[in-house]
């Protein structure tokens, strides 16, 4: 059964295509022009599309791009991220938003990767429950590499899959990981050769697909509300929001976000 993804008044052209079959709801992010980024307009769609797999009973839900594509996502589209003086990643943010449909999706969530998976896209797929990818897939958190003050439920989702060392690796440095050293640090769930990942994943979906849908939706429910449980005093709450603010009304945050749009390296002062 196909699922017509949203369209505005305009006709804007769909950045995703969705598919559902035997409980098994796919969503292919369809944008290779801008490298899949997760601008508004995909983000907005990737939620619907959640949305209506819950109407539809879908059990497992498969989130890929199309085969062979070079980029599986760059992340954030760094042109809609806000000037300094504002939260660039707020409990409103879009991408945000879309995480905790992944979170609080009824049935597992499953990564398909293949290619590179850069920035906000990184923890989008750390937030799936399950992750496969190919051998030549590369995840590289870049924050630091734009100056921009990560929030408190982003790290968090480093911490839930990564070891504190990886996850402190990948957010300090920004250089990309392969596939096989994260699934050797259990980040990733396996590493499958691009002509058989296909069949890998859709094997997986569909076992867990016969299986109880009420055991596995509660488990996992449990799971994510057990992997939230770290208590944070009020006090040191307000001291990250005060850290993250100075991050974002920085020089350092306005000029990460300036040369990326011109296209050459930043110059950063710390200040």
């Amino acid at each position: 059964m196909q699922i017509p993804s949203h369209t505005t008044e305009m006709q804007a052209p769909s950045l995703i295509l969705t598919e559902v079959s035997n409980g098994i709801g796919t969503i292919t992010l369809h944008h290779e022009a801008k490298r899949n980024a997760l601008s508004e307009h995909m983000v907005q769609e990737m939620i619907q599309a959640f949305d209506q797999f819950k109407q539809a009973g879908v059990r497992v839900a498969i989130l890929r791009a199309l085969p062979g594509v070079k980029v599986w996502s760059a992340g954030h589209d760094v042109t809609e991220l806000p000037a300094g003086g504002h939260d660039p990643l707020s409990w409103q943010d879009s991408l945000r938003t879309l995480i905790r449909e992944v979170e609080i999706f009824p049935g597992p969530v499953v990564a398909l990767i293949e290619g590179g998976v850069w920035g906000g896209a990184c923890e989008l797929v750390f937030a799936c429950d399950m992750v496969v990818a190919t051998p030549e897939a590369t995840f590289a958190a870049t924050p630091a590499k734009l100056g921009v003050p990560y929030n408190v439920t982003g790290l968090l989702t480093f911490l839930n899959v990564a070891p504190p060392h990886i996850a402190k690796e990948m957010l300090f440095t920004g250089r990309p990981m392969t596939a096989a050293r994260l699934e050797r640090q259990g980040v990733i769930n396996g590493v499958v050769p691009a002509e058989h990942i296909g069949a890998h994943v859709f094997e997986m979906a569909r076992t867990i697909a016969q299986n109880a849908p009420l055991a596995v939706s509660v488990m996992k429910e449990q799971l994510r509300i057990l992997a939230g449980a770290n208590a944070v005093s009020p006090g040191d709450f307000e001291r990250i929001q005060s850290l993250r603010r100075v991050v974002y009304n920085s020089h350092d945050y306005a000029e990460g976000i300036q040369a990326f749009k011109e296209k050459r390296l930043p110059h950063y002062h710390g200040e």
